[in-house]
């Protein structure tokens, strides 16, 4: 389909895109990698006035330490999360995570931020942020305020970001001592995922100390699945961890839809969290 029209802007900085945003108030959109607004404008599912280009902004690429601190650039895209030396040292989920999206073309144009942003809980990387303990920074006229991944994803394809308001950069704790692994279901390659499942562990003497289970495509946002992590500490084989993770769908609500039912899902989630921990702590 033709997308409907719209006046376009391209501006040099994020204070430019910031001033942009706030003319047009709801009438505009983001314009980052473009994976998720184009199929949208397309398919004429998305009606903007306005559509704001952020691509040539350079200070929203790119990655640095802030101390115990990754720092991450809105507009940095899911290749270079996935190649650069500081992400796979100190957020391995992450560059993990984002190796299994889509394919190689749409890595190289999509981006972390504008994947955040869209906030589809089908989305891999969402749940990564949230078990990450990620911090989101989102600049507005009002200056700039920082949203823990937790309270950044407010339903359905909706986030707590203002229409004025830009994201410009994901702050991750570094997590050098956890194992890590992320999984998911998908039956055809390239397609959302029906269940995926983000780990981290970090073990002691043998038993695992600490469990941090994100939950893709289990409710209308990521999820963390809070009563399997509680009932890992101290699993120190196989089968403790198979006991441990059959209430990793509780709390959940996912969809019925035609790639799964919601009985199916909860299965999917007890089954991948298993693979995912045991990965995560060198068990499997």
């Amino acid at each position: 389909m033709i997308p409907p029209a719209f006046e376009y802007a391209r501006p040099a900085s994020v204070d430019e895109a910031v001033r942009a945003l706030a003319e047009a108030g709801e009438e505009a959109k983001v314009l980052a990698g473009g994976q998720s607004l184009l199929p949208l404008l397309r398919l004429r599912l998305a009606f903007p006035e306005l559509v704001v280009d952020v691509g040539r902004i350079p200070e929203l690429r790119g990655v640095r330490e802030d101390g115990d601190t990754l720092v991450i650039g809105a507009m940095t895209t899911h290749h270079d999360v996935v190649t650069d030396p500081l992400v796979r040292r100190h957020a391995g989920l992450l560059a993990a995570a984002t190796a299994t999206v889509a394919d190689p073309a749409v890595r190289h144009r999509g981006t972390l931020g504008g994947s955040l942003a869209h906030a589809d809980p089908a989305g891999d990387l969402p749940a990564v942020i949230l078990t990450l303990g990620g911090e989101l920074v989102a600049q507005g006229p009002r200056g700039r305020r920082t949203v823990a991944a937790g309270d950044f994803f407010v339903d359905y394809l909706q986030s707590a970001l203002e229409p004025d308001e830009l994201l410009v950069e994901v702050r991750l704790p570094k997590a050098d001592d956890w194992g890590f692994h992320y999984e998911k279901f998908h039956p055809v390659a390239q397609s959302w995922a029906t269940v995926g499942v983000a780990a981290l562990v970090r073990r002691d003497d043998g038993h695992i100390a600490e469990a941090r289970i994100g939950l893709t495509n289990m409710g209308a946002t990521p999820l963390r699945a809070t009563a399997a992590e509680a009932a890992l500490t101290g699993a120190g084989d196989t089968g403790s961890v198979a006991r441990a993770v059959e209430s990793a769908a509780e709390g959940t609500h996912p969809a019925q839809d035609t790639a799964a039912s919601p009985e199916y899902r909860e299965h999917l989630a007890r089954v991948l969290t298993r693979r995912a921990v045991l990965a995560a702590a060198g068990m499997g």
